[in-house]
């Protein structure tokens, strides 16, 4: 089975991949005005930033989505993590991969309540919502309580909460899972923290030449 191949599945997520490129010039502009520290910088910085970010959709890009799609299906990933949902663009993926792999479950985390509701309301239309458990609120209370083996993770979310995020994952990974963090590369020094820990839990990684740098990590 392959999910991505539906119809109806693929028309919502040209959609929702569409309205996401709509918004890139309002994000474009924000940037020359502010800086890349809403995303990257400190965690003041960031929630500084919320009130513009509320209500971008920030999907992950449509040729990451699919390569994490293709990574679950080779894993045979069952249980996948995902820390930061925002719109559930790249949750669909994720979920769809999980269900064609015969089942499991998708825990997302979202912090905004808006965020969260539209989410959920994908979730619905794509038929793939009992195979999502999102978890609003701070990830750093959110996965707190969780059950391994984990097989897949993704990191898609601002730099100063993916170290926390990983280190409440990382116990719960079985070994060969993998981690994808995004924008490795255009965010280096931000990600630095994250690399002392795949460095410090040895964790094998290497950057990936998608657009921005996208983190491929296996934990040995």
């Amino acid at each position: 089975m392959n999910s991505l191949e539906d119809p109806k599945f693929r028309s919502l997520l040209a959609r929702l991949h569409t309205e996401s490129e709509a918004q890139r010039p309002a994000l474009m502009a924000f940037f020359e005005q502010h800086g890349p520290a809403s995303l990257a910088g400190t965690e003041e910085a960031v929630q500084a930033g919320r009130p513009f970010w509320r209500d971008k959709l920030v999907a992950f890009d449509r040729d990451k989505a699919e390569f994490c799609y293709l990574l679950c299906r080779a894993m045979n990933a069952k249980r996948v993590v995902e820390a930061g949902t925002s719109y559930g663009v790249s949750t669909l993926y994720l979920a769809a991969a999980v269900r064609d792999n015969g089942g499991g479950v998708v825990i997302g985390t979202e912090y905004e309540p808006e965020k969260a509701k539209a989410a959920r309301a994908h979730f619905a239309e794509s038929g793939l919502a009992d195979l999502i458990e999102l978890r609003e609120g701070d990830l750093r209370q959110t996965l707190k309580q969780l059950q391994g083996p984990i097989d897949f993770m993704l990191l898609d979310i601002w730099t100063p909460m993916v170290r926390p995020a990983a280190e409440l994952v990382a116990p719960h990974l079985r070994p060969g899972a993998v981690l994808i963090a995004d924008n490795t590369a255009s965010f280096r020094d931000a990600y630095a923290d994250y690399f002392a820990f795949l460095s410090a839990h040895g964790f094998i990684t290497r950057t990936l030449p998608f657009e921005g740098g996208l983190e491929m990590s296996v934990k040995i």
